[in-house]
């Protein structure tokens, strides 16, 4: 008959301690796995196969914490219950054992409360929160804390991962696996596994020992490891990162080390010493920190001799910059920002690199040669419910052989700025810009500049319509040096002050039909804006950091087509424009949407930067734009712009995607624009199967009729394994020479990935490659402002 539930006593009713559930170190069952990759991965062709099932007659519980465990009794069930002696019994039949979320099953436990051994024989099943093991046998001492585990399967459950090991040994906060395995692939297609010959673990350290551990895919094993130490829990620990092999033409075998030094709880750092064998040894390092007003990061790295500009010495004579640079050759970043209360922080984010040379010398992405300029910036910004400001200065660095100092922006040192905005009442609205900036540059003339535009709006609305009446004035003045002062007439303080009135006004209709059995609502939203401003003469204005934009669907709508104060448009001018949308009323989504807009010039338009005409009245290039989503699967997105005046095209622009089943996608772009570039761009990820597919990037530019990426590659991924044989030919240098690559890499999927990665790779270059990023943009570059310190985002 099966015993009730309840805590294990004597008979004899004297007070011995109660059987305590066996304190299985599951970081032990887990020692494998806990250094393994923490990527995210893609399990969607793996079969619903656990190498330990779930017991159907236990159900899994919440995870309980480690030192809540402790405090929890055991609770014991049986069939039946023998005291072959007074200090011993003997639990037989579906015995039970739980303890919060720990369940242990047997068939049989014998259990000498005297001396706080037992012996567990027979169908061993553990489960947690975490991970279900069975075992054939597990025997231990409660007093001596000595446990043992023998032949067991495990199974995780919080993240994927299984196998097996000979034996487990506990002893307090140490144990040991003997002949361990670990793999994220099911039983049935057992691709890849881990073996170790033994693991040492020590849980009140945290840290694991691996000894004469292998890799097998399939039975080949194809890397060996003598010995390795690695953390158990999320403590970090002074040791050893995983390195980064590369081979290449130019560096020859390249070996990056990471060491990883635990300094503090809110600090760290990291070194990473380099070898290249056909270029030298370099010296890398990080250092964190984190408070809490802040954080910050210090990194670096720095090569005392370089042999790649001896080895080809014509290519840093080419520029303008004559040297070539071999010694000390390095870079630097330092990026903090501490908050200063709850509206205003300070924030730095500085760069400096050794020699214009150093992007392209030091990565093998394009990113490095479109890179030319370093921005780094310092300041005091501060932001509220209707007002935002700032003090700050930065300094540009040049960054590109090919160009001079000359070429570079002006640095501003300092600037300080503020933007109020506040509405009063429903129908009032007062704002200010203002601005003031002292502009340094090492070999260009000088000077500073006050920028203030107050303006007051009315932003009326209705159901239906909008009109937002606005007026601003718009004041500059300028402080410059003598010899800017006479290159610009003679004023060495300049000023210019102009009214600025605007109305932007705009209709909503919408209808709902039926088309084919689907309900559509479509709307047509017609939209003008007028702009109003005097002319005024500004030939004596200096350029500092304005330049005209280029024009686009949001140009009709600006009362500025530069980016700068420098110049303020004249003006008296109307857009007109009407857009069109198509939404489907059973999911809502937006099947087309189509704009067209031309602005309207009333008189002449003479304000003019340097090399540019001025505008003539008249209208202007028709700005069209369409995106159209037939499906699901299907998008198209086109932009396109006409001048009627000299009936010419000034930009054509299209872009279509393609989805093909759950991971395929096919991309064709066409860009041009007259004067500048054309291009050309299909890319594509087409699965073949369930497991094999072929990707490829043809990138071209018709107007200079060169290559700037192509890339061919196949790729085979099952459950838990991914093998990618991708080559790649592209743009290297900034005289535009290519280079060829050929990358071959093994995912294990949730261990790592042996070879070069070419998913980074495959992710830019292939929109949609993943399915995440197929409404992303491009990533702003280092001449945007965001200095990383990453000059290798894509290896």
């Amino acid at each position: 008959m099966r015993q009730a539930s309840g805590r294990f006593r004597p008979t004899d009713g004297r007070v011995h301690p109660s059987f305590r559930l066996l304190p299985l170190s599951l970081c032990i069952a887990v020692a494998l796995p806990a250094y393994a990759a923490e990527d995210v991965e893609d399990w969607g062709l793996c079969p619903i196969e656990d190498a330990v099932p779930a017991f159907a007659d236990v159900p899994v519980s919440d995870a309980v914490p480690e030192d809540d465990r402790t405090t929890l009794p055991t609770d014991i069930a049986g069939d039946a219950l023998n005291a072959t002696q007074e200090d011993s019994a003997v639990f037989q039949g579906n015995v039970e054992l739980s303890r919060g979320d720990q369940f242990l099953g047997t068939d049989k436990l014998t259990y000498h409360s005297e001396e706080g051994t037992y012996v567990a024989e027979g169908s061993v099943r553990y489960q947690d929160a975490g991970m279900r093991i069975v075992a054939e046998r597990a025997h231990g001492d409660q007093e001596a804390d000595t446990h043992v585990i023998e032949d067991l399967r495990y199974q995780l459950t919080r993240r994927r991962g299984n196998g097996g090991a000979e034996r487990i040994e506990l002893e307090g906060d140490q144990g040991a696996l003997i002949g361990s395995t670990y793999s994220t692939c099911p039983p049935s297609q057992r691709s890849w596994e881990l073996r170790a010959q033994r693991i040492d673990i020590d849980t009140a350290e945290g840290l694991g020992v691996a000894r004469n551990a292998t890799v097998r895919i399939g039975k080949v094993p194809v890397l060996y490891v003598p010995w390795l130490m690695f953390p158990i829990d999320d403590r970090r620990r002074t040791g050893l990162l995983w390195p980064s092999i590369r081979m290449s033409s130019r560096n020859g075998f390249d070996w990056r080390q990471p060491v990883y030094l635990n300094l503090a709880p809110n600090y760290d750092a990291t070194l990473t010493p380099r070898i290249m064998t056909e270029r030298g040894v370099q010296l890398g390092g990080e250092f964190r920190w984190l408070y809490p007003g802040g954080r910050g990061e210090l990194w670096g790295e720095w090569m005392p001799k370089d042999k790649l500009p001896e080895d080809e010495p014509e290519r840093y004579l080419a520029g303008p910059e004559q040297g070539v640079p071999t010694d000390n050759r390095g870079q630097f970043r330092f990026k903090g920002v501490h908050n200063l209360g709850s509206h205003w922080h300070a924030m730095a984010n500085v760069g400096w690199v050794s020699d214009t040379h150093y992007l392209e010398d030091f990565s093998n992405s394009q990113f490095a040669v479109s890179a030319w300029n370093l921005r780094s910036e310092v300041g005091l910004f501060g932001r509220g419910l209707y007002w935002d400001a700032g003090l700050m200065a930065d300094h540009n660095q040049l960054a590109d052989y090919t160009l001079t100092e000359r070429n570079l922006r002006y640095d501003r040192m300092p600037r300080a700025f503020v933007n109020w905005a506040q509405p009063f009442g429903d129908w009032l609205e007062l704002g200010v810009n203002a601005e003031a900036v002292q502009f340094r540059h090492d070999v260009r003339d000088e000077g500073s500049r006050i920028d203030l535009k107050p303006y007051v709006a009315m932003p009326l609305e209705g159901n239906g319509w909008f009109a937002t009446p606005k007026v601003a004035w718009r004041h500059t003045s300028y402080k410059l040096d003598d010899a800017l002062a006479a290159a610009n007439g003679g004023d060495a303080s300049p000023t210019r002050s102009l009214p600025i009135a605007s109305l932007d006004a705009g209709l909503f209709f919408d209808r709902e039909f039926v088309f084919r059995d689907e309900a559509w609502l479509q709307t047509l939203e017609p939209r003008i804006y007028y702009l109003n401003i005097p002319y005024e003469d500004q030939s004596n204005l200096p350029i500092f950091d304005t330049r005209p934009m280029t024009f686009s669907w949001g140009q009709l709508f600006r009362d500025n087509r530069y980016t700068g104060p420098d110049r303020q448009v004249d003006a008296n001018q109307l857009t007109t424009a009407l857009t069109t949308r198509l939404i489907s009323r059973e999911d809502g989504r937006e099947r087309l949407t189509a704009s067209i807009g031309q602005i309207h010039y009333f008189e002449d338009s003479q304000v003019v930067a340097p090399s540019e005409q001025p505008v003539e009245r008249g209208e202007s290039a028709w700005v069209a734009e369409l995106g159209v989503s037939p499906s699901d699967r299907w998008s198209i997105n086109a932009a396109y712009q006409w001048d009627p005046k000299y009936r010419r095209q000034d930009l054509a622009s299209i872009r279509t995607r393609y989805l093909i089943g759950d991971t395929g996608v096919v991309n064709l772009g066409y860009r041009y624009r007259r004067g500048l570039t054309e291009q050309v761009d299909l890319s594509f990820l087409y699965p073949v199967n369930q497991n094999w597919s072929v990707v490829g990037r043809y990138y071209y530019s018709i107007e200079d009729r060169k290559l700037i990426e192509s890339i061919a590659g196949v790729q085979w991924e099952s459950c838990c394994m991914a093998v990618r044989l991708v080559g790649r030919r592209y743009i290297r240098e900034r005289n535009g020479d290519l280079d060829d690559s050929l990358r071959l890499e093994f995912e294990l999927k949730g261990l790592g990935s042996a070879g070069q990665k070419s998913e980074e790779i495959l992710s830019r270059a292939i929109l949609g490659y993943d399915r995440e990023d197929l409404y992303l943009v491009p990533p702003s570059t280092v001449d945007a402002g965001n200095f990383d310190n990453s000059l290798d985002p894509i290896p």
